[in-house]
């Protein structure tokens, strides 16, 4: 009897000792699979840690450039009236650029400041449009808000976008910026040319070859405000025929300035030669008749990694009206050319402009030589530096 009831106990007792082992073990289990699901879930806070940065909202993009010149004209007589680089046997300062920009989904802006004679004084409109004429703007004389650009701009698809603000114009070949130009000075076409539109434009591509630009700009170009009207038209047609080749065709129309059509094609042939041209034709309209018409080719050579040759030969004419230049160009029915040599040595973000220019017109009344005696051809040296990050 004591053997029975000694191995009833036994019994009992291990029957206690596997409950326990099992009650044990489910806390084991339990505890392992919270341990899983902590490393899991920090696992996952990492990775959306992880793709909130790389999905987050892009930088504030910075850019910009600073330049300063020498310039003389071998006649020791200002000549050659081309927008910038105007100071005779000065070293002389151009501007500084600073250009904002940033992306926010589909909406982005773009924002421009310059500060210098190149911005404020010879290529920005000024604060109080008509009370002053300087270059091509208007207002008193250096009291911009230093603005090239300032628009904001939504992609509704990958195809079609809406641009609204001021903006430089699509017009022409060369630009306010530069470093974004190869030559330093500029030309007739640049310099008797829109260089800002304030509008609304929206852009469609058809396709990675193709692409139309559309909208409705102030009645005048250049300035903030608009005298009145929203009454000017602009497109623009984008076309890529082959790599490395593209070609815009450009109109800008209103009934208060007038009508200027403009090809601008750039093709880079081989690693080592680009070729560009600008074409354009102006109409005058609002009582006034005549206007311009020109053309420039612009044929570059990079001769190692670090020095790039280049040339730009313009023919320019203003045709017979009552259109006038402003002392821009040469007077009505009478032409310009002008062959400009130039060289961009590169060392780093810095980049030296060496350049040689000479100007011909087909009458003797736009230059002077050195005793101020009209006469028909103008030249000058320019050396130029350029830092743009």
């Amino acid at each position: 009897m004591f053997y029975a009831i000694t191995s009833q106990f036994n019994q009992t007792k291990l029957l206690i000792i596997q409950q326990n082992l099992s009650i044990n073990l489910i806390i084991m289990k339990k505890r392992f699979l919270l341990l899983i699901l902590a490393a899991s879930s920090f696992g996952l806070a990492a990775n959306a840690q992880d793709t909130i940065k790389t999905t987050g909202d892009a930088p504030l993009v910075l850019s910009g450039s600073v330049d300063t010149y020498f310039k003389t004209d071998f006649s020791g007589k200002p000549n050659i009236p081309t927008s910038f680089a105007n100071e005779l046997n000065s070293i002389s300062i151009g501007m500084v650029d600073l250009g904002l920009k940033k992306s926010v989904g589909k909406a982005s802006f773009v924002g421009e400041l310059s500060f210098g004679p190149r911005g404020q004084q010879e290529s920005i409109p000024n604060a109080d449009p008509g009370l002053a004429y300087v270059g091509n703007s208007t207002g008193v004389a250096y009291s911009s808000y230093h603005i090239q650009n300032l628009y904001v701009s939504y992609a509704f698809t990958d195809k079609f976008s809406m641009t609204a603000g001021y903006m430089s114009t699509f017009i022409g070949y060369e630009v306010i910026s530069p470093a974004a130009n190869f030559n330093y000075s500029t030309s007739y076409l640049f310099t008797n040319g829109p260089f800002q539109n304030a509008g609304l434009k929206a852009t469609y591509a058809f396709s990675d070859k193709v692409s139309l630009m559309a909208g409705i700009f102030n009645d005048y170009w250049n300035v903030y405000q608009s005298g009145g009207k929203v009454n000017t038209f602009g497109a623009q047609l984008t076309v890529t025929p082959v790599k490395n080749w593209t070609a815009y065709l450009n109109v800008v129309t209103g009934s208060s300035y007038g009508t200027e059509f403009d090809l601008t094609t750039a093709y880079q042939i081989t690693s080592a030669f680009k070729l560009g041209l600008n074409a354009a034709d102006f109409s005058a309209s609002n009582g006034v008749t005549g206007g311009f018409s020109g053309v420039a080719l612009y044929p570059q050579l990079a001769v190692s990694k670090a020095v790039t040759l280049g040339l730009r030969g313009e023919y320019f004419t203003t045709k017979t009206g009552t259109y006038s230049t402003g002392g821009l160009g040469p007077a009505a029915g009478e032409s310009v050319t002008g062959i400009t040599f130039t060289a961009n040595v590169k060392a780093g973000p810095l980049t030296l402009i060496p350049e040689v220019r000479f100007d011909n017109t087909s009458k003797s009344d736009m230059f002077v030589d050195g005793n101020n005696n009209f006469t028909t051809g103008a030249s000058q040296f320019v050396l130029a530096a350029v830092y743009a990050f």
